[in-house]
């Protein structure tokens, strides 16, 4: 509900306007039947069950009425009011009887329902209206007759709303032009498209969109199509200006989107294949499209396009794309058909500012939302336990467009990596999820939203499960025959099964894919290569839990003797893993499978000699792989940790950055274990040598620096001093810049960290301000950090999309992480709009003690937290934490003190 109660006068005759005919007829033409309600055959009420029982609430709408399309007309003056207004005429067949209308509806006034059957051209009386203030939103209108089956009719609602500064709905933002400028924008995934307009609001009720957006003279308004056209309206003071769209392609209520600003475009054709010019229009504040910080966005996303349509066989199905850069966006992007929203990170780039990361970062964002165009829009999932249908295909593909446009970087191997250990680190949890849950399970918002994880973004691409040819063949013919439906799984794995039969395979899809995606976790293999013994069980980091699950597993496994096979794990001989004399063996060869693998230690030795004398035999993923799994195994108590520490001494020699990266990466997790203790001391020295034998000198730095390194500290110390002195002038390598600013800043007082403050609200460039935010947070000066803490709470220096990442930027400082778990206990209300999963995920990430477990259990009481799968995983992942210090601290201790002194 709105919290003012009317509407400016300026909106009130802009609305007169337009409905004031459908308002008269409501006024003199509601009639009410007086039709026996025993006669209708009405349509069950769907009900909560009794809290007494053990069965999840019915807030699903029920299935008796299909939309067919919405018009909506949308009122919206940012720079004027906070409300917006409107009126949408849904139109729908009706495929069972029933005199009650259910549809969503969340924080709107909704007035004025005229329903009518489309087939007589007769109005149907309304008796009552309501609204259920609950979790399901339901919108309820009672009839004074019921709706026939077969039929068509169409329902027309007044509406009024707020437009807020959550960053969710219809929102507002604002950015420097001169003076103060206000913008519109939407963000309605996964169900707060019926917080703009009464809808059916779940993901299978498609429907095409007309849309009218009403705005002020001077901006313009961008939607789901392209502008079919513009008329100035006189009403009261001249300037309101009507923006006309062409229909929408039929499409989910969670993809529509529209935009109120002044900002400016692009204005880039992108020629794509076999086919006429395609506008796509990169939209952003006008001085960033004036410094050509849109270009390099707006190059290349007509290459992405082509490869995808190319890919698939099927081309994009609008005539426009535009793509608009937010000052404020709560996600990093959002695929709305035809309109894609983005962060102004994610979008715009500088030439000699931005980073080469930074660049890529932004092909491969693009990538991700242009590849929902397929997955997700014109083939959308059922429900939303299955949304990894658009997020893992999106995140897999993403990798191939970028890699056909940049054929000579080497960052798909690392980003698969990196999405790779994302979601092992998740899925070793028993607090996990399967990819593909029941439905009944992901009901309540909080569920649904708990299904974007890295489980869901990242889990589908690993699978050596698959024949490429044949699921490629397999997917482009599911996207065809599904365009503009919906699907599950089952859908994909039929038309896989397909390929696979026309190819003369014979493995059963659904059989062995359903393994994987119905079921939690992943396995680890364990291979004995004296007696053959070959064994899978799930890996969970914490020992106690017990699981019976079983995969199908296929292992494609090479030795020094041998070139790699594949075999399925069930179908493996008794004498095939046993190694000769000498011989190593390697599972899992180029990391496809999504599992990890262990071997007996007389192999694990014969490995690590392997890497050290000649790396090169071993393939460059498994020697990334190798360390991770040895220090996962450790972490779950399956090898000694002096093991996996010790898989680490081939470093020395090894040039290539995966390994590497692996490697800090997973002693990450031992700095948030003893950062606070005396082991902390001889790591800090190994890391010292560690850096010297980098050949990353990002990485580098990095390392050396955070291992306090005087020499790293006094040139990044002079570096920045240098910039001060002359601050007209960033001499710092783009590529550097994130490291030297931290690092600096860490190394200096309250005069560099205020020099970092100046430059950070002063600068324009986005990528540049992202850099600098987050080396305030690295200062080792507590009244600086708690400065720093306050400034979240302020808008006009910490936008609302940034208050998150700030907060954990300031946890993973050492001397920080205290300080920011106090702070969101503190301010919990405010600061959980940014991102209450990752705030609490993040700032617990150190908790290893009994002390800090009742804290966090204490604080989702105090706070009635809702009982999300991220807090069962900050509990989960804390406890195990508790148990692997008391028992590895002391070897690990040993350990670095050995290598310290060696």
């Amino acid at each position: 509900m709105a919290k003012e109660s009317g509407i400016s006068k300026i909106l009130a005759g802009t609305f007169v306007f337009l409905t004031i005919s459908v308002i008269a007829g409501i006024v003199t033409m509601i009639i009410f039947y007086k039709t026996e309600i025993a006669l209708m055959d009405p349509t069950p009420r769907p009900m909560f069950t009794s809290s007494t029982t053990s069965l999840p609430p019915v807030i699903r709408l029920p299935k008796n009425l299909v939309p067919q399309s919405y018009q909506v007309v949308n009122v919206t003056s940012p720079n004027q009011t906070m409300l917006f207004t409107g009126n949408s005429t849904v139109t729908f067949h009706c495929v069972q009887g029933t005199s009650v209308v259910y549809l969503h509806s969340r924080n709107l006034d909704v007035s004025g329902p005229v329903v009518m059957n489309k087939d007589t051209n007769e109005r149907i009386g309304v008796s009552s209206m309501k609204n259920e203030e609950d979790t399901r939103n339901f919108l309820e209108i009672q009839l004074n007759a019921a709706l026939e089956a077969g039929g068509n009719y169409s329902l027309f609602l007044a509406f009024n709303g707020e437009i807020t500064e959550n960053l969710n709905g219809v929102f507002v933002s604002t950015y420097a032009q001169g003076s103060p400028a206000f913008l519109a924008a939407t963000n309605l995934e996964p169900a707060d498209a019926r917080t703009v307009f009464p809808c059916f609001d779940e993901p299978e009720m498609k429907a095409v969109f007309h849309v009218t957006i009403i705005h002020r003279r001077d901006t313009v308004a961008l939607g789901n199509a392209d502008m079919r056209g513009e008329i100035h309206s006189n009403i009261l003071d001249d300037v309101w200006k009507v923006t006309y769209f062409y229909p929408t392609p039929k499409m989910s209520t969670y993809l529509f989107a529209f935009t109120v600003s002044e900002f400016t475009d692009s204005n880039v054709l992108c020629a794509l294949c076999y086919r006429c010019v395609l506008p796509t229009q990169t939209y952003a504040r006008p001085d960033a499209i004036a410094a050509g910080h849109a270009k390099y966005a707006a190059n290349i996303t007509g290459k992405i396009l082509k490869f995808y349509e190319n890919y698939f066989g099927i081309n994009y199905e609008q005539k426009t794309l535009d793509q608009i850069a937010l000052p404020d966006l709560g996600v990093g992007a959002m695929e709305n058909w035809g309109l894609i929203t983005y962060q102004e990170g994610g979008l715009l780039y500088e030439d000699g500012v931005s980073s080469l990361l930074h660049k890529e970062v932004i092909a491969t964002l693009i990538a991700h939302e242009l590849a929902h165009q397929w997955f997700g829009n014109l083939v959308t999932m059922k429900w939303w336990n299955d949304i990894w249908l658009n997020e893992g295909f999106a995140t897999y593909l993403s990798f191939f467009a970028v890699a056909h446009m940049e054929p000579y970087s080497k960052m798909k191997d690392s980003y698969f990596m990196s999405n790779l250990h994302a979601a092992f680190e998740v899925d070793a949890l028993a607090s996990s999820h399967p990819l593909s849950p029941p439905q009944e399970d992901v009901q309540m918002t909080f569920e649904i939203e708990d299904m974007f994880d890295a489980i869901t973004y990242c889990k589908v691409q690993s699978n050596e499960t698959r024949n490429e040819y044949i699921y490629d063949v397999g997917v482009c013919m599911y996207l065809s025959d599904f365009s503009y439906k919906n699907t599950d799984q089952n859908d994909l794995w039929e038309y896989i099964q397909k390929a696979e039969d026309e190819d003369g395979g014979h493995t059963t899809v659904a059989k062995v894919m359903n393994t994987w995606t119905k079921q939690m976790g992943y396995p680890v293999i364990t291979i004995n290569t004296t007696n053959g013994e070959v064994y899978q069980k799930q890996f969970l980091f914490n020992d106690s839990s017990e699981s019976s699950l079983w995969w199908y597993i296929p292992i494609r496994v090479m030795s020094n003797a041998a070139e790699p096979s594949l075999v399925w794990l069930e179908s493996i001989k008794k004498d095939e893993f046993i190694a000769k004399s000498g011989e190593w063996i390697l599972a899992n060869v180029n990391c496809a499978g999504y599992y990890r693998v262990n071997y007996n230690r007389e192999n694990w030795e014969r490995l690590s000699t392997q890497l050290e004398t000649d790396p090169h035999r071993i393939p460059l993923m498994n020697r990334g792989q190798l360390v991770d799994d040895a220090f996962n195994l450790a972490r779950a108590k399956l090898i000694e940790v002096t093991l996996a520490l010790n898989s680490t001494r081939f470093l020395q020699n090894e040039r290539a950055l995966l390994p590497w990266e692996s490697t800090v990466r997973n002693l990450e997790y031992f700095v948030l274990m003893f950062d606070r203790s005396e082991v902390y001391g001889p790591m800090q020295a190994c890391g010292m040598k560690a850096s010297f034998c980098l050949h990353s000198q990002i990485l580098a730095i990095d390392v050396a620096c955070s291992n306090a390194l005087p020499e790293c500290s006094a040139m990044a110390t002079k570096m920045f001093a240098n910039w001060m002195d002359n601050n007209r002038t960033n001499r710092i390598h783009p590529n550097l810049r994130s490291v030297i600013y931290c690092q600096a800043v860490a190394a200096g007082g309250a005069k560099e960290w205020e020099f970092a403050w100046d430059k950070f609200q002063s600068s324009i460039d986005t990528s540049e301000k992202d850099q600098l935010r987050e080396a305030l947070s690295c200062t080792k000066k507590i009244w600086l950090l708690n400065r720093y803490l306050k400034y979240t709470l302020n808008p006009e220096k910490i936008r609302l999309m940034d208050v998150g990442s700030t907060i954990l930027s300031i946890a993973d400082n050492v001397a920080g992480q205290a300080l920011a778990w106090n702070f969101i206990r503190a301010h919990w209300e405010y600061v959980s709009n940014g991102g209450a999963a990752s705030l609490i995920e993040g700032v617990t990430r150190r908790f290893s003690t009994q002390f800090e477990l009742e804290e966090l259990e204490r604080f989702a009481a105090d706070n009635n937290l809702s009982p999300t799968k991220y807090l069962q995983q900050a509990v989960e992942q804390t406890q195990v934490n508790i148990v692997w210090v008391s028992e590895n601290k002391d070897s690990v201790l040993k350990w670095f003190e050995n290598e310290t002194a060696s």
